[in-house]
């Protein structure tokens, strides 16, 4: 960068990532990354009610901003490749979206890869769910809601949800959602210059990792529906919004995943956001276009969720 010449906040972003990324080699031990992750995006502890709890076997929070109502839940699956991440990770993310949707955020701990490979994520979420509509809860009072390997989650859940019989939640809310395992897309060669962090390569690395091989040695099939939603049917399922920023080598994961929900007859609202990467949304104290993201989810969340 030339001497005088301020650094643009997207820019300031992108560099803090790209240090954490260039510190790691092969050899660097899956919880260092970890650790590293959640240092990276859990720096700020925004003002919230924050309550542990076991939800249908499986480890979550109760994430309450100041004045949300508690009869109205948002279920938060975190992204990281299904390796990474946490609820440190997303906790100003998770209350930002209390705060903007004026409702409390349930955050899933779901179980990691390569510990714990696919289909263990979408049980744990499958449970959580079960246990809301337990507690008496109508669908018509939860939504979900995700980012990246979250954001898959979230609509795998709704494809299992319905296939079951189950009753869906009021809307789906996501965040540049990983939608193929299989890294199909045209963005990811249209965008692979624009993308300052997440590259084919590497995502097909993610989802080997995360899908594990069959008995006889094959890696599982990346076009499973409840892997990669995008493969499935996708009639019948709740109201959608997905955000996607346009750097991003998985913007084609959220255009395609739209166009195919909305030939199928679901109601999608798609927000492709101009000059942002990938869940641009984690830097809110930082990105003004991150806020007004934010700002855009909740008002979706209030509206199919009825909160005045």
């Amino acid at each position: 960068m030339s001497a005088g010449v301020e650094q643009s906040p997207i820019d300031t972003v992108i560099a803090r990532i790209s240090r954490v990324y260039q510190g790691w080699s092969r050899a660097t031990p899956l919880a260092q990354m970890r650790r590293d992750w959640d240092n990276l995006m859990g720096r700020e502890m925004p003002d919230a009610h924050v309550e542990s709890v076991t939800v249908g076997g499986v480890p979550a929070q109760w994430i309450s901003a100041r004045g949300a109502r508690s009869d109205k839940v948002v279920v938060y699956f975190h992204g990281g490749g299904f390796q990474l991440g946490s609820l440190m990770s997303h906790r100003e993310l998770m209350v930002n979206i209390s705060a903007a949707s004026a409702c409390r955020v349930l955050g899933v701990d779901y179980r990691l890869a390569p510990e714990h490979r696919y289909p263990a994520p979408l049980q744990d979420a499958s449970g959580v769910y079960g246990w809301l509509l337990e507690q008496g809860l109508q669908g018509a009072d939860i939504a979900l809601a995700g980012d990246s390997a979250g954001g898959g989650l979230a609509l795998s859940l709704l494809l299992s949800l319905r296939d079951a019989g189950l009753a869906l939640p009021a809307a789906a809310a996501v965040m540049s959602p990983w939608t193929d395992l299989s890294a199909s897309g045209a963005s990811y060669a249209t965008r692979a210059a624009d993308d300052p962090i997440h590259q084919r390569p590497m995502v097909l690395a993610m989802a080997r990792n995360y899908l594990g091989k069959d008995p006889l040695g094959n890696f599982k099939d990346p076009r499973d529906p409840l892997a990669s939603p995008l493969f499935g049917e996708l009639k019948g399922l709740p109201p959608l919004l997905i955000q996607v920023g346009e750097r991003e080598t998985v913007l084609s994961d959220a255009t395609e995943f739209a166009a195919k929900a909305q030939a199928a007859g679901v109601p999608v609202t798609l927000e492709e956001w101009p000059g942002m990467i990938h869940v641009f949304q984690q830097f809110a104290s930082e990105l003004p276009e991150a806020r007004a993201a934010i700002a855009s989810l909740g008002n979706f969340l209030k509206t199919r969720l009825n909160v005045r």
